[in-house]
């Protein structure tokens, strides 16, 4: 951690008038791109993506919102779900994948549900190749007058993506400023599951819960987390790894992190989806969302010139 600190200092200093202009997709594979392993391609809208292919996994992690949209580890089923009603357009969250939620973690009056930085273009600072075959992305976002119009502090944020048989996500917050801010985050990601009646979620038993079905009634979960109606609940104050068993798809999808005091979890279930014009018809069923968080009353205070790390790992056995 000590390692990405140093190098966050010393790329905003060197990459901060690069991080303002726009990266076409010749600039993109000519210093980014890697032989054989990683190339940039424009998908729908002309939004540029990292394509990711190794004997480990394969992914891909779209330069709009820091967006990992896809990660299949080797010999397994791909991990991340995407809907088929997904929308990839400028200034559009893509529903699935891995949305980015930051400063503010869920909606507020006037202002862009789950923050600004899932619906802006964020720039490519390094990609590598490191010894054990995965491959490394960073990617950064600072603060503008058009984001402090929004949100009117000083900030650098990274997004470190690892990919190999694990998936490893680093979301880095700077304050940059002179004075202290507090934000709340989430690493939002949405998991393909097999059957959704047939998947449960363990590593919260005992643990306390909002439940914004129940206008955030305070609950406690009892045994395991299972899905036979809308579920969306924020379990507060725990560090827990969780285990999502989907038994139809047999197999088991771990989600551990570190840098959060709060998991969300989210499934529309049938009514609800009706109501989401970017998902499916039926797709309730083979989607779960898993949220690394700090969310709810777990709000991070960071003070100038501070650096908070989110980071989520993901494994499947």
């Amino acid at each position: 951690m000590i390692y990405l600190h140093k190098q966050l200092h010393f790329f905003i200093a060197n990459n901060f008038i690069t991080n303002h202009m726009p990266q076409s997709l010749e600039t993109l594979n000519s210093r980014f791109g890697l032989t054989n392993t990683l190339f940039f391609a424009n998908h729908a809208a002309g939004l540029p993506v990292a394509e990711i292919q190794t004997p480990l996994a394969r992914a891909h992690v779209a330069l709009h919102g820091a967006h990992v949209l896809a990660w299949q580890p080797a010999g397994q089923q791909p991990v991340i779900w995407v809907s088929q009603a997904a929308r990839y357009e400028p200034g559009q969250a893509v529903r699935g994948g891995v949305p980015v939620c930051w400063p503010w973690f869920g909606a507020r009056d006037g202002l862009p549900a789950h923050g600004f930085v899932r619906t802006r273009l964020w720039h490519m600072r390094e990609t590598s190749l490191d010894a054990d075959g995965q491959v490394r992305l960073r990617l950064g976002i600072s603060d503008d007058a058009s984001t402090r119009a929004l949100w009117n502090h000083a900030f650098d944020l990274e997004l470190i993506v690892t990919v190999g048989q694990t998936l490893t996500m680093a979301l880095v917050t700077r304050n940059t400023g002179t004075q202290a801010f507090t934000l709340t985050d989430a690493l939002h990601t949405y998991f393909g599951v097999a059957d959704i009646a047939q998947t449960t979620v363990r590593g919260l038993e005992g643990c306390t819960y909002l439940d914004k079905v129940q206008n955030f009634a305070e609950c406690s979960q009892t045994g395991v987390v299972s899905f036979s109606a809308e579920t969306d609940r924020v379990y507060v104050n725990t560090s827990a790894e969780c285990v999502i068993d989907d038994r139809a798809g047999q197999r088991q999808i771990h989600v551990a992190k570190q840098g959060s005091t709060s998991t969300v979890v989210w499934n529309p279930w049938s009514e609800r989806e009706k109501s989401i014009a970017d998902m499916a018809a039926g797709e309730h069923r083979r989607m779960l969302c898993v949220e690394t968080c700090n969310a709810g009353p777990d709000k991070i205070t960071l003070a100038a010139q501070g650096i908070h790390t989110l980071t989520a790992r993901i494994s499947v056995a």
